[in-house]
């Protein structure tokens, strides 16, 4: 399972959680840092990411249009990148469920 973080998270997250999400990348990494939501909502689905946001807005895409992509929704706030690594490891299991479970678009992590 790989996950496409947002440009409002760090790309330091990539590496950091290769162990545990290998192939994940940052929007800013494949150039998409100016797109608008659509283009890297459609980035995300051409190539079977996770999206990763700290933002409504893909939220808010989910639940018109759908999966894929799949929205993991990180709703603890601007925080430091250590706390959103350690967020992302403490809900692991939570996030491969939610990557099986066809009925759920958008998982809110607190």
């Amino acid at each position: 399972m790989k996950l496409l973080f947002d440009q409002n998270l760090s790309f330091k997250l990539v590496d950091r959680l290769a162990d545990l999400y290998p192939g994940s990348q940052q929007v800013h990494r494949l150039g998409l840092d100016q797109a608008d939501d659509r283009v890297i909502w459609e980035h995300a689905k051409q190539n079977g990411f996770l999206l990763v946001s700290q933002d409504s807005d893909f939220a808010a895409l989910a639940a018109v249009l759908g999966s894929p992509p799949k929205i993991v929704w990180l709703r603890c706030g601007k925080q430091p990148t250590d706390v959103i690594e350690k967020m992302l490891r403490r809900h692991g299991r939570d996030i491969e469920a939610f990557a099986r479970n066809t009925a759920v678009d958008c998982l809110e992590l607190l």
